[in-house]
């Protein structure tokens, strides 16, 4: 019994070692140290067998019954609690270059430990908005988020982080919003004729008139990526009616789509549609196509705004957030520019169906922004005319413009 706890040990201090850049909080370690819990070797062998559950391939609600077992076996004390919470807030292994976002566990049940629940996990420093949610993470760990019937994934998207694939304890897909609705295979997506890249296979088997709209059955592939299916499915097929209607770029705001399974039943989408009052959101004026020649957003339009006391800030305090509600949603305003630029460049893959010329110039707008050194107004000028939206009102809520505080 000894040379096997000696062995397991050495294994999750590898272990610890090899993910230590990944997971940043030291979980593995911390559950290995509580050998005065529990059976001799009891807490060794559940440090080692929880290290698969931080690798890049493990389905992401793994962890989160590993942690509920660690309570289960080691006690409710506070250092099994926080050794617990440890492995719940700790970063799967990531590897950017394979995967754009994490994986994240949308099973509204894991964990069934309720001093666990409401804690969220790290994220690799390369996906968009990871300052958010590693701030959230670390909160939680001390003070858990609300999680009464919500999964992680919702959780997480109630504190502003939606930039993930929320995947179910059986490996299916979905997204997940701040309302907890998700869209899995059977669910309405947004639709863009731009966006015939991202879906693996969509044929339009029929199309029809309908009360001067022009719909498409869409027949959706079931090999189609979840990002893909949640982001758009293409109608360039049918609908040509609307499509020569709408700008030079081929984009509009996302249609109506019903049905089930695998076949849909859309609604081409309309130039110009998409008009947005909200108190959370702002005010948004509806979609518009860029002017530069072969910039296709897709069916949003990638623009920033600067306000002051946004989101319950001073009233002095100015910050930055998308316009487009599709872009901004689930993602906080930020003093930083940057997060919001991140942002918008991110939904250009996971949401709007933008081309590749568009998503390049993002890039280097994004590039543009930290160059600049700015936070103010001017810098989300310089955003949107980067992008083709030159003269874009970056106040669209109408906040007041006096008593600024200098963000520089």
């Amino acid at each position: 019994m000894y040379t096997q706890t000696v062995v397991i040990a050495l294994l999750a201090a590898i272990a610890e070692a090899r993910f230590g850049q990944e997971q940043g909080n030291g979980a593995i370690t911390a559950i290995g140290a509580l050998t005065d819990l529990g059976t001799s070797g009891q807490a060794a062998t559940l440090a080692g067998g929880s290290i698969q559950f931080l690798l890049a391939a493990a389905n992401p609600c793994g962890k989160l019954t590993q942690a509920d077992n660690i309570v289960a076996e080691l006690g409710t004390s506070d250092a099994a609690i926080a050794a617990a919470r440890g492995l719940v807030a700790a970063e799967q292994n990531f590897n950017p270059f394979v995967v754009s976002i994490p994986s994240i566990c949308s099973d509204p049940t894991l964990p069934t430990t309720a001093a666990l629940r409401g804690v969220v996990p790290l994220i690799d420093p390369a996906v968009g908005g990871e300052a958010t949610e590693n701030a959230n993470s670390a909160t939680s760990i001390v003070t858990p988020f609300a999680a009464d019937g919500l999964s992680v994934a919702q959780v997480m998207a109630a504190q502003g982080f939606s930039n993930f694939t929320a995947v179910a304890a059986d490996g299916t897909a979905s997204a997940v919003d701040a309302s907890g609705a998700s869209s899995a295979s059977n669910a309405t997506v947004a639709v863009s004729s731009a966006a015939a890249s991202a879906v693996a296979s969509v044929a339009a088997s029929s199309s029809v008139a309908c009360g001067g709209t022009t719909m498409v059955t869409v027949t959706r592939a079931a090999t189609a990526s979840a990002t893909a299916s949640v982001a758009a499915v293409s109608v360039a097929a049918a609908a040509t009616s609307a499509a020569a209607s709408t700008s030079s770029s081929s984009t509009a705001a996302a249609g109506a789509c019903t049905g089930s399974g695998s076949t849909l039943v859309c609604s081409a989408p309309a130039a110009g549609a998409g008009v947005v009052t909200n108190a959370v959101t702002g005010n948004f004026d509806g979609f518009v196509a860029s002017t530069i020649a072969g910039l296709d957003f897709g069916i949003c339009t990638p623009t920033m705004k600067f306000e002051l006391g946004l989101d319950g800030r001073a009233a002095t305090a100015g910050t930055f957030q998308a316009i487009d509600p599709q872009v901004n949603k689930g993602q906080e305003e930020a003093l930083n520019p940057a997060i919001i630029t991140n942002r918008i460049h991110d939904q250009l893959t996971n949401v709007c169906g933008a081309n590749q010329a568009a998503k390049d110039a993002a890039a280097a707008a994004q590039t543009q922004i930290v160059a600049l050194g700015t936070r103010d107004a001017t810098t989300a000028d310089a955003w949107n005319t980067a992008l083709g939206f030159a003269g874009t009102n970056t106040n669209p809520d109408n906040a007041p413009q006096t008593g600024l505080v200098g963000h520089t």
